[in-house]
């Protein structure tokens, strides 16, 4: 596996997906195994309620008003919900700003000849998501109560970040380049459907954009495919997208899970499960990933330099 990782002086990123028949992969390939098994504990009724008191809270503020709700083959619920109503404009940073119209792409990049977007499970039902709204995958109670906590949930772990394979319980394979000014990285990944033992194991590939030291000052974007039960609930392999601006302990999330992603792609679910995938011997399916830097008009699906220190 090969890994495109890149250090950044940037104003805002941006990313876009599409699906090709291909072989070559440029991406971080991890898996892990979970020990975080839940010991036996004593039923509280009193604690169990504050509990789903909190998911609850939590859920209002994660699942938007749906203009529109389209039922997935795999189980999902999407929500199409208005662009300047999805959670990232419940940032204190981006509360009161409007999703801006997308620049031109970078030199060689022409989003109107890529292949078609259809490569979500959720499309096969034949509906879509009108202009003007996007597609959300709505959050569970069922998926919130697999976290360890609610304030957890849709986050990483905090532990200590390792450029290399060596790390208890995590195995994983990264390839980097660094020390000059990059404007950008593109990759594409081959999608599998690789079967993890437990729903505390993981296994993904993704582009890895840093910037800072491996402490507290760790700025990422991140995006990919992963499966992981824990999360989702079940083994589909889905797209997905992580951001932190201080080494995953107190900022970012997956997806759309907290505020700060602007999305304002109408066909791709983050989140969602991916199909189809490869398979041993027969058809090769990638997903393309682009991230880029753009100076002054935020395009279509992006982070702003507001959410980070580094980047």
């Amino acid at each position: 596996m090969v890994s495109c990782c890149c250090k950044i002086p940037i104003f805002v990123f941006i990313f876009l997906l599409l699906l090709v028949i291909s072989s070559s992969i440029c991406a971080t390939h991890s898996s892990e195994t979970g020990n975080s098994q839940a010991n036996n504990q004593t039923f509280r009724p009193e604690e169990e309620s504050k509990k789903l008191k909190l998911v609850r809270e939590r859920l209002n503020k994660i699942n938007k008003p749906a203009l529109k709700t389209i039922q997935s083959p795999d189980g999902d619920i999407i929500d199409c919900v208005l662009l300047r109503h999805q959670p990232a404009f419940d940032h204190p940073k981006l509360k009161g700003k409007k999703p801006l119209d997308p620049p031109e792409s970078p030199n060689g990049h022409n989003r109107k000849g890529m292949a078609a977007e259809d490569f979500q499970m959720w499309m096969m039902s034949g509906e879509s998501c009108p202009e003007g709204t996007i597609p959300i995958r709505r959050t569970t109670e069922g998926d919130m109560l697999r976290a360890s906590s609610v304030a957890s949930f849709g986050k990483k772990p905090t532990r200590l970040v390792r450029r290399d394979s060596t790390s208890d319980g995590h195995e994983h394979a990264v390839g980097y380049v660094s020390g000059d000014e990059y404007y950008g990285a593109k990759a594409n990944i081959n999608v599998w459907a690789p079967r993890v033992s437990n729903q505390y194991e993981f296994s993904l590939s993704q582009l890895w954009v840093i910037s800072g030291s491996f402490g507290d000052d760790l700025n990422t974007i991140e995006a990919g495919w992963q499966v992981s039960p824990e999360l989702y609930g079940d083994y589909y392999p889905r797209f997905f997208t992580y951001w932190t601006s201080d080494a995953y302990q107190a900022t970012g999330c997956y997806n759309l899970l907290c505020s700060g992603f602007v999305q304002t792609n109408n066909r791709i679910a983050i989140g969602a499960a991916i199909s189809p995938t490869s398979s041993y011997g027969g058809g090769q399916f990638d997903i393309s990933l682009l991230v880029w830097k753009v100076n002054l008009v935020p395009p279509p699906n992006y982070y702003t330099n507001k959410m980070f220190t580094n980047l």
